[in-house]
């Protein structure tokens, strides 16, 4: 593509609050041309003031990505036979036989199911659809699923139990008019710092207006600004929650009206809940009894609570029961489906709602249909192009079900796609060694020295943001596109461009022929017609003329800056109508503390940087903020354990051990430990806090419980580096890699 001289309007590739940005070229209005490490010219960022989810707003790592975009990259494909074999520079005609001879060979001898991908909300939403028309449809395995598995599946397992769809009911704009704000397992401040600086203004700007509610363990800065800070025990969230609802019965603080029109199941919910007396709460969650009545009393008294929740709700064994615990306090007091109202999960990657609309988890198909649903099989068979019975009737296999699937034997190829598991999964040794088993590991990524391209055979240069035209979906259901503006680097490609190939070449040519991500877009909408997040009036044209758009946005409709709330008229997309409450009993921690393993470890994210450091890590601005990775414990905890402050502890838990400085705090509860989880073991500072996780999940969703595993600490007399094996591989893939980079 020619070089670019005008600023241009994309979303921000961080987090789900989607931010839009202004990108301004080398050298703009005559500035000086700035150049990266490896002497690649660099555009700029600001934040774009028209567009409607955040009016300029951008936190340092959007403003900094332009200098992410050129270092380190992979510029052609890649091939060895063996983990041991030197990498070979190979073209993409090879790479593509070698893939097609794999997929039809495993047809053959195994069937589709030992084929399986792993994506990623990276993914624009065009990548995510045809990567689910191509396993979906042509191959007839239901074997896709994503990064958003570890983020945001009880969110949507939670959302379509209660309410019968996935898809959060509210807006940003709900920040602007609620009266109570319930932020619950959500880092805010760091993990969706310009919502957070959204919130801190409207409370400096009207502190008897609006009455903020954390609910962390941790002293985070989000609590920081909150009129109630519930330090409540790690695993007792959905215990809180039940809590909050008897006494908000026993003080008719319930909407009566609502729950006789508009919900169902109150009478078992009631049962459920009237053992969490406020004395029995208040001593299980480890919290004061009068907090637990006083936030309470706002449930019941006030009018517009917006509740908010990210990775604390979600990363849970428990993790959708209490996203419905959380929803039946919404349904008990009629807080939904209006200004300033209701359950909003905030999204932890750019473009996790596109995938969730495309079908993007191996339960899912695109429109918010299910796999089980015959007639949701057979609509997108027709619209796809495909005979009756081309989709299979059964899930695929999630997340961690491919990892353990390749343990057994049982995968022939496993595809991971703009993601790093061997950094973010859980039990990551445990990772590792079932790679090893998997004949064919396919990495497709932008970047050429993540953790997971040491464990690949065939690796395959991804275009990425800036360089390919697609739409992505933030936190509040609002569609951006985001233009191409960057010439490719090197022989990459776009993730969809490739998957739609691989399709032709298997023989499925009319399927997969498209001139143009616009193309592709247009029939991706058109199959979300008459559904909740109908997009049928979306298109590549009318987002790049008029601007970010909400769904739904129905065939025939006109563009708007207004912001839309789902349902407003009270109706549920439930075979009833009615939402439904949801009586789980609370189980806690599925690892909890013993007298082996005392702590309870959580893992979380610091400002600076963004998931497994692979584009933050690139600016030195970022990493001078968090220079190395640290232990965060509560002083009480460090004297017992023998610890000083910044010294070196070990951590252990079953899976394995790993050493970090000791930051002694007290924002952090007694018995309760924090690392960061962005470190791999290709950093300096290599401490690869998921290898100590473990892989129990939540029952309904699959998600891991990524916030706690028990733990031990000790002092440590030195560090303890990656294993000798990931060491080699990493010097070996290194030096394979250096012709390649540029």
């Amino acid at each position: 593509m020619p070089p670019t001289t005008a600023s241009v309007q994309s979303q921000c590739p961080y987090c789900g609050v989607g931010c839009g940005l202004d990108l301004l070229p080398p050298g703009e209005a005559g500035k000086a041309v700035k150049r990266d490490a490896e002497g690649n010219p660099m555009w700029s960022a600001r934040g774009h003031r028209e567009h409607p989810s955040s009016h300029g707003q951008v936190c340092i790592k959007g403003a900094t990505v332009g200098e992410t975009l050129g270092q380190g990259r992979l510029s052609q494909p890649l091939y060895r036979a063996t983990l041991t074999d030197p990498f070979e520079a190979i073209s993409w005609n090879s790479a593509f036989d070698l893939l097609t001879e794999r997929i039809q060979s495993t047809l053959a001898s195994k069937g589709a199911d030992a084929i399986a991908m792993y994506g990623s909300g990276q993914f624009h939403t065009e990548d995510y659809y045809i990567a689910q028309k191509l396993l979906k449809g042509a191959l007839g395995t239901n074997n896709f699923d994503a990064n958003s598995r570890l983020c945001m599946s009880s969110a949507v397992a939670g959302y379509t139990r209660s309410l019968g769809s996935d898809g959060p009911p509210c807006c940003y704009e709900d920040l602007d008019h609620c009266s109570v704000v319930i932020l619950i397992g959500t880092n805010t401040a760091e993990c969706h710092p310009v919502l957070f600086q959204r919130l801190l203004k409207r409370k400096k700007r009207d502190p008897n207006g609006l009455t903020i509610v954390v609910v962390d363990p941790r002293s985070t800065d989000t609590a920081k600004i909150a009129d109630y800070h519930l330090a409540l025990a790690p695993g007792t969230d959905l215990a809180l929650l039940h809590g909050l609802a008897r006494l908000i019965i026993q003080d008719n603080g319930f909407d009566s009206d609502f729950i006789d029109t508009a919900t169902e199941g109150f009478a078992g919910f009631t049962q459920t809940i009237k053992t969490w007396t406020p004395g029995k709460t208040s001593k299980f969650c480890g919290i004061a009894e009068k907090d637990l009545r006083a936030v309470a009393r706002l449930w019941s008294r006030k009018e517009r609570i917006l509740s908010l929740w990210s990775m604390g709700v979600n990363q849970r064994r428990e993790g959708t029961a209490v996203v419905g615990g959380l929803i039946n306090l919404h349904l008990l007091t009629g807080e939904i489906g209006k200004a300033g109202a209701g359950p909003f999960s905030l999204t932890g990657q750019p473009n996790a709602m596109g995938g969730r609309e495309a079908g993007g988890l191996a339960h899912l198909l695109p429109g918010y249909r299910l796999v089980t649903n015959a007639d949701h099989r057979h609509a997108v068979e027709k619209a796809w192009g495909f005979a009756p019975g081309s989709i299979a009737a059964h899930p695929g296999l999630d997340a961690w079900k491919q990892v353990e699937a390749m343990e057994r034997g049982e995968l022939d190829l496993w595809w991971v796609a703009a993601t790093n598991p061997l950094v973010s999964m859980p039990d990551l040794e445990r990772v590792k060694a079932a790679m090893q088993r998997c004949k064919l590991v396919v990495v497709s990524e932008a970047y050429a020295d993540t953790e997971t391209s040491h464990y690949a055979h065939l690796l395959l240069p991804a275009a990425q943001w800036s360089e390919k035209n697609g739409a992505m979906t933030n936190s509040e259901r609002r569609v951006t596109f985001c233009p191409a503006f960057r010439p490719r680097h090197g022989d990459s490609r776009p993730d969809w461009d490739v998957f739609a190939e691989l399709g032709r070449r298997l023989g499925f040519v009319d399927q997969f022929s498209y001139n143009s991500s616009a193309e592709v877009y247009e029939e991706f909408t058109a199959i979300t017609a008459a559904r909740v997040c109908d997009m049928s009036g979306l298109s590549h044209a009318l987002l790049q003329e008029h601007g970010p758009q909400q769904w739904p946005y129905p065939k025939g409709e006109g563009p708007t800056t207004t912001s839309k709330r789902l349902y407003e008229d009270k109706r549920f997309p439930t075979p009833s109508g009615r939402a439904k409450f949801q009586q789980d009993k609370p189980l806690g921690l599925a690892e909890p503390p013993c007298e082996m393993y005392p702590l309870v470890l959580t893992v979380g994210r610091y400002l600076g940087q963004w998931h497994t450091m692979t584009r933050t890590g690139k600016v030195p601005r970022l990493n001078a903020m968090h220079p190395e990775p640290s232990l965060e414990m509560h002083p009480n905890d460090a004297k017992r354990f023998g610890l000083d402050d910044k010294g070196l502890a070990a951590i252990t838990s079953r899976r394995g051990t790993l050493t970090a400085r000791v930051c002694i705090s007290e924002r952090i509860r007694i018995g309760s430990v924090f690392l960061p989880m962005h470190w791999g073991f290709t950093q300096a500072e290599a401490c690869e806090a998921n290898a100590l996780m473990h892989d129990q999940a939540c029952p309904i969703s699959k998600q891991p419980e990524l916030k706690a595993s028990a733990v031990m600490v000790a002092p440590a007399v030195s560090v303890v580096k990656p294993s000798e094996q990931d060491t080699g591989i990493l010097d070996n893939l290194r030096r394979l890699l250096t012709p390649a980079l540029r």
